[in-house]
Parts: C-alpha cells; sequence; structure tokens
C-alpha cells in the first residue's frame, strides 16, 4: 500500500457506509490518541497495527480503531481524548510524547491507556511503578529522551573540534526543560558551549538553522521531540544546506540523509504497544502488564552524508555502528 492510499485508510471511517460502521459498533474499538499527524506518523500506526496483529487483532475484522490526531497542537489532546470516553472506546492507545496519555488519564480513570513515549514514565508521572503500573495504564517507554548526554559525546567523538554546540528544542514540550538541563551538565562535563535555540513551526525551524549558521555553529543536538520526528525530512535538508554536523535521536533522521542517530527502535517500541494492546483487548489487566522498555540502542550513521561534510569517521565510532548507511 503506498503511503497516500495509507493515510486516506486512516483519515476515511467518516465517510464509511452507515450499514459498515453498524457492523464496527458490535466490534471492540480501539482508541488511537497522537499529538501528532497522520502525515508525519503513519508508519509508526503501521507498526503498531503489526503488534496487534501478533496479539490476534485485525482492524476491521476483530477490532475497529478510531484515529484521533492533534496535528501537533498539544491543547486539542484533552478534547480529543474525552471524544474517545464518550464514543466509548475499549482501550486508549496514546502515543506521540507525555502529553496524550496525560490527556487520556484526565479523561478516564476505568478505560485501559497503553502509552507509548520517549520519555521516564515515572519521572513524568505517567505510572507509579514500571513493574507495578496504576489500574488502567500501561505501555511501552524507550527512554529516547534521557540519552541526550550519550548522543552529545557521540556528535563530540565524530566532531572533536566542536567548540559550541546548539540544542534545537521545542518549547512546546513538556519534557524539554528536562533535556536541556541533562545536556547542559554533559556539556559542562564536555567543556563544549551549549546555545538553545527552540522552535515549534516549519517556519521556527528554518529561522532557526539559518541563525545557527549565522552564529557559525559547530554542530547541531536535536531533542527528542514528537513534532521535530514530524520534520524529520526538513531537519536533514536543512543540516545538509548549512553544512552543520547533526546528531538525531532515531534511526529515520539517519536514514533519510541526516549524518548520524542514536537511540532505541521508534517502530519496534509502537509494535510492542499494539501487542499490549491486543493483551488487554484479550482480557489481561493493564495493571498486570509492567511498563515495557527497550533492549536495543540503535548507533546508526550515513557515511554519504559524513564524506559531504569532509568528515572521517572514526574507526572507534564505526566500530561500534549498528548500521553504517553508504
Amino acid at each position: 500500500m503506498n503511503r497516500r492510499a495509507f493515510i486516506s485508510l486512516l483519515g476515511g471511517a467518516a465517510s464509511w457506509p452507515l450499514a459498515a460502521r453498524a457492523q464496527q459498533a458490535a466490534l471492540p474499538v480501539v482508541g488511537f490518541l497522537s499529538s501528532a499527524s497522520p502525515d508525519a506518523f503513519g508508519y509508526l500506526v503501521a507498526a503498531c497495527l503489526r503488534g496487534l496483529n501478533d496479539a490476534g487483532f485485525i482492524e476491521s475484522q476483530n477490532v475497529a480503531i478510531e484515529y484521533r490526531w492533534a496535528q501537533f497542537q498539544y491543547d486539542r489532546l484533552p478534547a480529543l481524548a474525552a471524544e474517545l470516553v464518550r464514543r466509548p472506546v475499549t482501550v486508549i492507545a496514546a502515543s506521540g510524547g507525555v502529553a496524550p496519555t496525560r490527556a487520556a488519564k484526565a479523561a478516564t480513570t476505568t478505560i485501559p491507556i497503553v502509552f507509548t513515549t520517549g520519555t521516564d514514565p515515572v519521572n513524568t508521572g505517567l505510572v507509579a511503578s514500571l513493574n507495578r503500573t496504576e489500574a488502567n495504564v500501561t505501555g511501552v517507554s524507550f527512554f529516547a529522551s534521557s540519552l541526550g548526554a550519550k548522543r552529545l559525546e557521540l556528535l563530540r567523538e565524530l566532531v572533536p573540534a566542536a567548540a559550541t554546540v546548539a540544542m534545537l528544542v521545542n518549547p512546546t514540550n513538556p519534557t524539554a526543560d528536562a533535556e536541556v538541563l541533562e545536556a547542559q551538565t554533559a556539556a559542562r562535563t564536555l567543556r563544549v558551549e551549549l546555545r538553545l535555540s527552540r522552535a515549534r513551526t516549519e517556519r521556527e525551524v528554518d529561522a532557526a538553522f539559518a541563525d545557527l549558521s549565522r552564529q557559525r555553529i559547530d554542530a547541531v543536538l536535536v531533542q527528542t521531540d514528537p513534532l521535530l520526528l514530524g520534520f524529520r525530512a526538513q531537519l536533514v535538508a536543512l543540516a545538509r544546506r548549512y553544512a552543520i554536523p547533526t546528531i538525531y535521536q532515531f534511526r529515520e533522521f539517519a536514514a533519510s540523509g541526516g549524518l548520524i542517530s542514536y537511540g532505541p527502535s521508534n517502530a519496534d517500541a509502537y509494535r510492542q504497544a499494539g501487542v499490549y494492546t491486543g493483551r488487554i483487548l484479550g482480557g489481561e489487566k493493564p495493571a498486570n502488564l509492567p511498563v515495557q522498555l527497550p533492549t536495543k540502542f540503535e548507533l546508526v550513521i550515513n557515511l554519504k552524508t559524513a564524506k559531504a561534510l569532509g568528515l572521517e569517521i572514526p574507526p572507534s565510532l564505526s566500530a561500534r555502528a549498528d548500521e553504517v548507511i553508504e
């Protein structure tokens, strides 16, 4: 299925014939609540659906799915969560950061919630414990946001002359301050000057890179953020245009032409969330399902981009890479 057809399928429920919609009403319903957009996160929905399939549930056959997309407007999430609760849905799959899960938790204490987040779910208040979650909440955390210090170390190893590094941050992300604090601590240890650059729209991202170029920034660290993940093609293109070495959080960036990425598998986390959603549909209780954590972190280097930037990959770094894209 091509990308356009897949996205049309995600948004096409409203146009189904009444008879088909009546048939859907008899099925258990998953409410998919996301801070992102189907265009940016469609491939992650596909990963979630694979997990559901692994658990024995196939969309339109034995489970229906109601999609709610906030289009990166976090203030829309409470109303979208309330819609799903009124529907009502059998389980809510909340994705795209902390905000969707917080909105879902505020909307219901009884409908099971399965989250997918890159943050520590205990520190951000999503669950009280990784092993014993709250009565109706569990999920998958890939802890990508806690890897900023490691990414800064890798960036400095790849660009040892980098004395000034910018961190691109989405200021509307509720975990941005914590990520910045961690990166600042690492920067002091590495004796690197860390400057903050904030952007929350495509226009602001364009302006941010133009400003970083004028400042002669040596390298860029991109925050773990759903919106910035959605802007990955733009970010990679801007880093190439201004010839600024940039490190990202997920493989998707390096595969799109980004220089280097380090973090867990985003798609695998969504697949695991789909499995958990299916297990709950099968009768298991969220409180009995511990939060799933990543088991592997991927270091991916785009050799073609490195050559275009005039960078030589240190043998010690290439030896540790899980994938080198040529």
